[in-house]
């Protein structure tokens, strides 16, 4: 069975899947069984399709429908660049499908499960056809069904205002963004002649102007859904409405179609000028300086690892943005380094993040809160989920021996190398990236530590928590799949870079030329993590051989003055982060606090919140649109609500595109 026959197996198996479980309605252990069983079976028969193309065993593939669509075919193509970002499509979506059947087992009993699990399935081969389009209607076709699929899957628990309200918000953005693409098409096309993505080669001869507009319009349009600085508005307020396991999903791979469509679009165009990288790079760096410094000032902990994306998103374009400024310099080794630091991050965060929401989503689901401050002593009570988080948080705080180090060790790489190769100050602004991306680190470590410490350690902050349960073995199997990802990559470095390496001759032909004497040093670094975990081993069973053998006298700490262990005793998620945000992190960046002391001879409890909400969609945006429906209203006079008002709007619009055509078809003959 050859590459593209599994691959359209694929997806037919899954989306059958998605319309079986719609009609299953409210059998809800039905609708799960059929939704969960393609998902896993199509997805991995199109995980072997791209590993195998991956691993060279396979060529790229065409495949090609007759559509009657103007402009339109089914037309499908997948490419070492298509098949490394199918390879976290099927990987999450099997694992977030099992995790999900148990996240709602317990739904069932109230309302139909299968339209969520109809949209479950439609928004995963939504993502497969994304990357493998090669036609522009067909791509604008999957990228809306993405869209709306994920607009219903954000919308689960709709009966809850706030739940609403980010829906809405993510789909305007969703529209915002698709409108930004369609002009992206419309203008490629009408300089190509041509829909389909095959026919774009002439876009590698186009002047400067059209190239930067393609390239500006790309930025926008798929950025929106990247969550790239300052597009990132519907990301924070989506992710924690939506369940874990959507959550997990649309963080960890529906992000990176965004990512996927900027680099398409990158190939289609001539040589980038180094700035085009440049912009990406500081967007990237501000992303992630931005993402962490919000990160740590949440309460909700699925907000807090939304913003965590933001973050990592910036991150990976900070890699893309130096290979793409070290293309334009007509630099192959740092260029390797870029693009294989941020490409190798986007399935490092796949990974980690995906673990992450999964196992917020397990706390969520055994201790009943969001709010860290309602959390703590779970790490007793659910010890299998707990284990598993701090895993995660090792991970993408990028400390050893897991995966996140690996990648961002070739960012930092690559970024000394270009500042060290100038001897002006054109090496300055790398080498202040350098700089910009150890606070971003440095600020990972306090986030995760916080979220470690105050939802896991101390003594229960509500009955709720007291009360917790560990996760069922659906929930937290998908976690140690997971976990086992991010350590096989820190462990094995160099045989994940290996795989880049048909991505990165597309990206940068000439980059791939020095590429396994850069990549030698990944095979070193590997060792010293499986060394580390040796050594971790070792302390671990002495430790607990030592406590077998020696009797260890237990009394009470001095507690303040409490004579039992209390939470009122221990720190709060505010309270953790109260030097960070007051002493590093800018006015504008600080949360809003509300203070009601107390007073009088017989003061009442005093109260003191805080609240943190995205400045950008705050101060930005949230204006912008109220000026803009301002002045929408006074367009409703041309809303009559009388048939011949309307007809007449009909004829006056058909006789102008008719005018337009004539003079369109005139000027083509008079040139």
């Amino acid at each position: 069975m050859t590459v593209g026959t599994l691959l359209i197996l694929a997806l037919l198996i899954i989306v059958g899947g998605g319309a079986a479980a719609l009609l299953a309605g409210r059998r809800a252990r039905l609708a799960a069984a059929l939704a969960v069983g393609a998902t896993v079976i199509g997805s991995l028969l199109g995980l072997g399709s791209a590993v195998a193309l991956l691993l060279g065993r396979s060529g790229s593939l065409s495949v090609r429908f007759p559509w009657p669509v103007p402009g339109g075919s089914l037309s499908l193509a997948l490419d070492p660049l298509s098949a490394f970002f199918l390879a976290p499509i099927f990987l999450l979506s099997p694992l977030c499908a099992l995790y999900g059947a148990a996240y709602l087992k317990g739904e069932g009993a109230h309302r139909s499960l299968g339209p969520q699990w109809f949209f479950f399935n439609g928004l995963v081969a939504a993502m497969a056809l994304v990357v493998t389009a090669a036609n522009a209607v067909l791509f604008i076709a999957a990228w809306e069904v993405m869209s709306l699929a994920s607009f219903f899957l954000v919308a689960f628990d709709h009966q809850r205002p706030e739940v609403r309200r980010a829906a809405w918000i993510y789909l305007l953005a969703c529209h915002f963004g698709g409108a930004v693409l369609f002009a992206l098409f419309l203008l490629a096309g009408q300089f190509c002649g041509s829909l389909d993505f095959a026919d774009f080669a002439p876009l590698a001869m186009a002047g400067p102007g059209l190239a930067l507009t393609l390239f500006l319009l790309a930025l926008f349009g798929f950025g929106i859904k990247a969550g790239l600085l300052p597009l990132h508005v519907w990301l924070p307020d989506a992710h924690p409405a939506a369940p874990s396991h959507v959550s997990a999903l649309m963080s960890a791979v529906m992000v990176k179609t965004g990512i996927y469509g900027i680099l398409r679009v990158l190939t289609w165009l001539p040589t980038p000028p180094s700035w085009w990288g440049i912009l990406l790079a500081v967007l990237g760096i501000l992303g992630a300086l931005f993402g962490i410094a919000m990160a740590v000032l949440q309460g909700d902990i699925k907000r807090c690892l939304a913003y965590s994306t933001v973050e990592n998103v910036g991150i990976v374009f900070l890699g893309l943005g130096l290979g793409l400024y070290a293309v334009g310099e007509g630099l192959p080794a740092i260029a390797a380094l870029g693009f294989a630091g941020g490409m190798l991050h986007l399935w490092n965060h796949a990974l980690f993040k995906g673990l992450m929401f999964l196992g917020a989503g397990s706390l969520v689901h055994g201790a009943g809160t969001r709010d860290l401050n309602r959390m703590g002593g779970l790490l007793r009570r659910m010890p299998m989920t707990s284990t598993l988080l701090i895993g995660g948080s090792l991970a993408i705080a990028a400390l050893p021996p897991l995966n996140g180090l690996v990648s961002e060790w070739l960012i930092y790489l690559g970024l000394l190398q270009a500042g060290l190769l100038h001897n002006s100050y054109a090496g300055l602004l790398p080498l202040l990236m350098v700089g910009l991306l150890g606070v971003t680190g440095a600020l990972a470590v306090v986030v995760f530590t916080r979220l470690v410490g105050i939802a896991l350690l101390g003594e229960p902050r509500s009955p709720a928590a007291a009360a917790a349960h560990e996760a069922p073995w659906g929930m937290t199997l998908p976690m140690q799949v997971l976990l086992t990802g991010c350590l096989a990559i820190g462990l094995f470095p160099q045989g994940a870079a290996h795989l880049l390496t048909g991505p990165l001759a597309i990206l940068a032909p000439g980059a791939s030329l020095p590429m396994a004497e850069l990549f030698a040093p990944l095979s070193r670094l590997g060792r010293w993590g499986g060394l580390l975990v040796l050594v971790l081993a070792a302390v671990g069973l002495l430790l607990a051989r030592l406590r077998k053998v020696r009797s260890v006298a237990s009394a009470g700490t001095w507690g303040c003055g409490f004579p039992f262990p209390a939470a009122r005793i221990s720190y709060t998620a505010a309270a953790f982060a109260e030097l960070t945000q007051t002493r590093l992190l800018p006015a504008a960046l600080r949360p809003q606090l509300e203070r009601v002391d107390p007073h009088g001879l017989f003061p009442v409890a005093g109260r003191l919140q805080q609240s943190s909400r995205d400045p950008f969609l705050i101060r930005w945006f949230q204006p912008l649109f109220s000026y803009l429906g301002g002045r929408a209203v006074r367009l409703r006079w041309l809303q009559q609500g009388r048939l011949p008002v309307y007809l007449l709007y009909i004829f006056l619009t058909c006789a102008v595109l008719m005018v337009w055509s004539m003079l369109a078809e005139r000027g083509g003959g008079g040139g």
